[in-house]
């Protein structure tokens, strides 16, 4: 699908990852952002987006966001606390999938984008490829994403819909916020510039992908790969360690902290230790990343600290 021209609906466009796509967008289309707000940030929006607030699990809300004469939807809309350990999460998820679906299919809209996350692989070999099987998802939110996935894959298998999946690395840049390790690092050390925490072992390692080469690939890959069904990772090809983190954080503000491990290999329930994506597909699709996972970390650093 070629995105010029069109009129596209972004859920959860005031979020993180969804108002940089809004940008990238909005030059040369219509675009229609639903949010509740409750993620994200109305400043955060570019100028020329039609708004429609409201929750999507509301079937009305749905229906004046998507409308017949939309050309596609990408789907941001989500509760995206993946240290969660609430089977809410996974219905909260799900239902919003299903109510988007539903209206798309009631009025003749074909085509989504969808955004899910390497937690549906669980805690499988490295690099993981698009098709290793079985995915054994450890935590609700990758559960949640794979359930969304499955939800997707019967429509575009048996109710004409075009479906492109994204499977992240973790995301960083401009407006991310806390609970992400980035900005929650920055902000222990502004507080406490002599010490900080970490949970688990530090040794945790994976990959990191600034939100513009996000962008950049969630784009190339809508506007060339053109199965029923297509799953790309968007990642890159390097891993970066919890304390690598922390050594960049620290350099980037200039300080020298003491670390505090609170222990184990993993941070929080659900946590993968260790995730790095095969992104063969994507570049035989053409598009590779530019900057390392340790360069993403460090640019991300410098803005956050910038904002």
């Amino acid at each position: 699908m070629e995105l010029t021209g069109k009129r596209l609906v972004v859920t959860g466009g005031a979020g993180f990852v969804g108002s940089h796509l809004c940008a990238r967008l909005v030059p040369d289309n219509e675009v229609v952002v639903v949010d509740n707000f409750s993620n994200g940030n109305r400043e955060w929006l570019p100028d020329g987006v039609e708004v429609v607030e409201g929750d999507l699990t509301d079937p009305d809300v749905a229906a004046e966001a998507i409308t017949a004469d939309a050309d596609g939807v990408f789907h941001f809309a989500a509760d995206k606390n993946a240290a969660a350990d609430d089977v809410d999460q996974y219905r909260l998820n799900n239902r919003l999938t299903e109510t988007v679906i539903e209206r798309m299919a009631e009025v003749g809209v074909e085509n989504i984008a969808f955004t899910s996350s390497s937690t549906v692989y669980g805690e499988a070999p490295r690099p993981t490829p698009e098709d290793y099987a079985p995915l054994e998802p450890i935590s609700i939110y990758g559960a949640s994403k794979l359930g969304e996935e499955s939800l997707l894959s019967v429509y575009a298998h048996s109710h004409d819909f075009t479906v492109w999946v994204y499977r992240f690395a973790n995301i960083v840049g401009p407006r991310l916020q806390l609970g992400a390790v980035v900005p929650d690092f920055i902000e222990k050390l502004e507080d406490d510039p002599s010490s900080l925490t970490i949970l688990g072992d530090g040794r945790q390692e994976k990959s990191y992908m600034h939100v513009d080469e996000c962008i950049d690939a969630m784009c190339h890959v809508v506007e060339h790969a053109s199965e029923d069904c297509n799953v790309y990772n968007l990642g890159t090809r390097t891993t970066t360690s919890v304390t690598t983190i922390a050594d960049i954080i620290s350099d980037e503000i200039g300080l020298d902290p003491d670390y505090e491990y609170t222990g184990g290999d993993r941070g929080w329930v659900g946590d993968v230790p260790r995730m790095r994506l095969s992104i063969e597909k994507l570049s035989a699709l053409g598009w590779e990343p530019e900057q390392s996972s340790d360069d993403a970390v460090r640019r991300a650093t410098r803005e956050l600290l910038a904002d």
